[in-house]
């Protein structure tokens, strides 16, 4: 089977590519990372602009209805830029939800807005670290209004549309609150990448609609979390990529005792034990990357692999483009910083290297069942 990308795709990643090195350069993103803003917000309206929030989006809903082999090329130069803005939580979760559990009337009020950027969506399920634990949820929906808190909430500074998991008298489920209703209070929290904005969200009586089948969120959230696992993973290998590029031209410009430091055996073994790293985690997004498209049982196994390569490949990167840096790679005026933040960050957003390490021997012993 070719996994490989076709021409037509190619020439999109290119195209990606060249828009984020001119559009965002690193000193847009520590321009982010120093400053008080969330996001860049001129760089997400361009990135709007260019379709990219409206890929996999059915033309019907105003997107552009390609496939998810587009999305995940947009998503690997998106973390090669390490770009400052809420494109996952908007489209890998909050688009996702709507699309696979939205019913007529929510697709055709919100996917258009989110398919032309003009609103941010995000989803607010856990309520503390760790595993989203469903029968545990204190948001609770009843009397027809949400009451509670989420903690922490991608891009909840600036969303302006959530899905939200709450208990309720079915279970738990998802409902979808527009931000901008009475009752709903955000804070900021302050996280290891501060060029992308989290915060705590609040909902104090808080009109709310049920979003897919009641008492059916927990389901819900393991097959959002499946199919943003990829994307993530395809994110983190670009990411990946961008700081064994990094180290490689350092280690190249960098001169001791007469020599470039890259001719030294200790510094190409890192280099090479990143290239592996980095490998193995796309061979493993390619497969990801047409489970996802295909939407077939092997979505599971196939997310979870695609997860747990990519964290291991893009921290173990990040962390070697330091090391191989030296002393200076760990002041705040170079840019590695930049690399290790957001693959530390990516590294937990929808579940650690742990938990998707258990869903992955959950799913192969499910398959070894099945074939028994």
């Amino acid at each position: 089977m070719n996994f490989e990308f076709s021409e037509e795709q190619l020439m999109l990643r290119d195209q990606a590519r060249g828009f984020l090195a001119e559009r965002c350069p690193t000193s847009a993103v520590r321009a982010i990372l120093d400053g008080d803003a969330h996001y860049d917000a001129t760089l997400w309206r361009q990135i709007a602009d260019m379709g990219w929030t409206a890929t996999v989006i059915p033309e019907a809903y105003g997107g552009l209805g390609l496939s998810y082999y587009e999305l995940v090329i947009i998503a690997e130069e998106l973390g090669r830029a390490v770009a400052p803005v809420p494109f996952s939580s908007s489209v890998y979760l909050a688009t996702e939800a709507l699309l696979a559990f939205g019913s007529e009337a929510q697709k055709q009020q919100w996917l258009p807005k989110l398919a032309s950027g003009e609103l941010i969506g995000t989803v607010a399920f856990a309520e503390s670290a760790g595993r989203i634990d469903a029968t545990k949820i204190g948001t609770r929906f009843e009397n027809g209004a949400l009451n509670g808190c989420k903690l922490p909430v991608a891009d909840g500074v600036i969303a302006d549309v959530a899905i939200v998991l709450a208990s309720d008298a079915a279970g738990v489920s998802l409902y979808l609150v527009d931000l901008a209703s009475p009752g709903v209070q955000r804070e900021s929290v302050r996280t290891f990448d501060a060029s992308r904005g989290f915060a705590s969200l609040s909902f104090e009586s808080v009109a709310a609609e049920l979003v897919g089948e009641s008492g059916a969120g927990a389901a819900a959230v393991e097959h959002l979390h499946d199919r943003a696992a990829v994307l993530f993973a395809w994110e983190q290998v670009g990411l990946a990529d961008a700081a064994l590029e990094q180290a490689k031209q350092y280690a190249l410009d960098r001169f001791a005792f007469g020599r470039p430091i890259a001719s030294y055996q200790a510094i190409k073994h890192k280099l090479v034990n990143i290239y592996v790293k980095n490998t193995l985690a796309r061979s493993n997004g390619y497969y990801g990357a047409w489970a996802l498209e295909a939407n077939g049982i092997e979505l599971k196994q196939a997310a979870a692999t695609a997860r747990v390569a990519a964290i291991q490949a893009s921290t173990f990167a990040a962390e070697e483009n330091i090391q191989t840096h030296g002393g200076m790679g760990f002041t705040w005026e170079f840019d590695c910083q930049f690399y290790y933040r957001r693959a530390k960050l990516l590294s937990l957003v929808i579940g650690s290297e742990g938990l998707w390490q258990n869903r992955l021997v959950d799913a192969l012993a499910a398959e070894r069942a099945a074939t028994a």
